[in-house]
């Protein structure tokens, strides 16, 4: 793409990636279904008596480790697929895939033989199909979206979570009650006698789930999503290239721009600590909480729902939030940080407080300040990167930053069993606080912004001797190299 010719996003574009939001929303919706049900499905049938808490938690985690480990393998992949083919067709394809995936869990659970073993095996193939998904979509946000409005069009994708955690466990809660009401006789006609026969109500979730995903799939059939031209594939490039020089291409652009990696650096830390809230809050609210719900005449079932709804109210009010307001236009890494200590102080008190509404009112709280964060932080890597390269930079971007979230993931299985999960939650809570007060003081990451910083690092690496011109424009605006940046080698990755 001719960096002498800005790219100009499509007339219409905001209106298509409208559409694709709202399609690609209720199949969010729809997933946050099963991964509730599941959630349900391993507290309420598989491992339901007190005593199986260690099985439950290393359960707990290896269901998370079905997404993580697959999603570190597979994302640089799909990065490079997503800017070597049509971005369209690889999101109808993997929705539809992500469909039949689902179809199967659901008929193993109607059939009575879903075993925990297999259950992992669906969750990893789904897993490898949407991170595909995931790369094309958002590596189109910014070929449908002006680069002024990239940051509201982030916001927007991080209200979907929110609006999921908002009507996924009410709608999950309500289809797995079904096939009980129905027995107790409140439901009459062939429907009522048809549900009664389902020994749970789990498969009616996620057969909700399956239908979202075939939707989702059908639209892009009917809209316009452009996919950049690469120059290196045009007549004459070097389009006979490995897919993994692609990959490579994607590490070293970042590897050559220190203040990308201290982003990433940050991001990594922050994945590995929220792992333990992820993982471990079922725990704490079955066992730590279960005295105060329980006196409130709550189930863990109504208790959990409420929890989940209360984090994505508070990450509807976020999302919404900087969808409005388009988030900061310069400095935006404060908007990255700030957020990010409020969420280690609100997993910290997560962990401590023993009161089910103040346990709501927090991760209402906690939820309403990532889409802050990750809004500001996808604008800084929309804006710093070529569009011709985003989907391999942000596939090796998502790979540094979230391969420790497995390795968090299975030591809060481990710990969960055997320590307080209250406890350990507040521990990560209060290390991920003094964490990112260190950031403060790191002058790289404050640097991350300044595009000609990055630039000139970047040919530094690559021993590319700067033009006196560019050197001397360099001075009078008071860019300077580090020792250290100037003696750098080439990295070999």
């Amino acid at each position: 793409m001719n960096s002498s010719h800005p790219y100009q996003a499509p007339e219409n574009g905001f209106r298509t990636f409208f559409v694709l939001w709202l399609t690609q929303s209720i199949s969010v919706i729809g997933s946050a279904l099963t991964y509730f049900s599941i959630t349900i499905w391993l507290t309420q049938v598989l491992y339901p008596a007190p005593e199986q808490k260690g099985q439950l938690a290393l359960a707990l985690s290896a269901v998370s480790l079905a997404w993580g480990i697959p999603h570190i393998v597979i994302m640089p992949i799909a990065g490079a697929w997503a800017d070597r083919h049509d971005r369209k067709t690889t999101m109808v394809v993997c929705d539809y895939l992500s469909g039949c995936l689902t179809l199967v869990l659901m008929a193993l659970i109607l059939l009575g033989v879903l075993q925990l073993w297999m259950l992992i095996f669906i969750l990893v193939l789904s897993t490898l199909v949407g991170d595909f998904h995931r790369s094309a979509f958002d590596s189109s946000y910014s070929m449908l979206v002006p680069e002024h409005q990239l940051a509201r069009a982030n916001g927007m994708m991080q209200t979907t979570w929110s609006i999921s955690d908002i009507l996924s466990p009410a709608i999950a809660a309500g289809l797995i009650a079904l096939p009980a009401l129905a027995r107790q006789g409140a439901m009459g006609g062939p429907l009522g006698i048809l549900l009664g026969r389902l020994a749970e109500g789990t498969p009616l979730a996620i057969g909700v789930d399956v239908l979202t995903f075939f939707i989702a799939g059908l639209t892009p059939l009917f809209l316009k999503v452009p996919s950049p031209k690469r120059q290196d594939f045009a007549p004459g490039g070097a389009g006979n290239k490995s897919l993994w020089a692609d990959i490579k291409e994607g590490a070293l652009y970042i590897w050559r721009r220190r203040p990308m990696m201290w982003l990433l650096a940050t991001f990594t830390v922050a994945n590995f600590l929220g792992s333990f809230l992820s993982v471990l809050r079922p725990l704490v609210l079955k066992y730590n909480l279960a005295q105060d719900w329980g006196a409130a005449g709550f189930t863990f079932e109504t208790a959990l729902a409420l929890i989940s709804t209360s984090t994505g109210v508070g990450g509807l009010i976020g999302g919404f939030f900087i969808s409005t307001w388009g988030g900061l236009k310069k400095r935006r890494i404060y908007g990255v940080l700030i957020p990010m200590l409020l969420v280690g102080l609100m997993q910290m008190l997560f962990g401590l407080t023993p009161w089910l509404f103040i346990a709501a009112a927090i991760s209402a709280f906690w939820s309403g300040v990532i889409p802050v964060m990750n809004a500001h932080s996808m604008a800084i890597w929309q804006g710093q990167t070529p569009r011709e390269l985003q989907g391999r930079v942000f596939a090796v971007r998502r790979t540094i930053a979230q391969f420790t979230f497995p390795i968090g993931t299975g030591l809060a299985g481990l710990v969960g069993g055997i320590f307080s999960p209250s406890l350990v939650v507040a521990v990560t809570g209060g290390l991920l606080i003094l964490f990112c007060v260190t950031q403060f003081f790191n002058p790289f990451l404050m640097k991350v912004e300044d595009k000609n910083y990055l630039d000139t690092l970047a040919m530094e690496a690559e021993g590319i001797t700067l033009p006196v011109a560019v050197r001397q424009a360099q001075k009078a605006e008071g860019i300077t190299q580090p020792i250290a940046v100037r003696r750098a080698q080439k990295p070999s990755l």
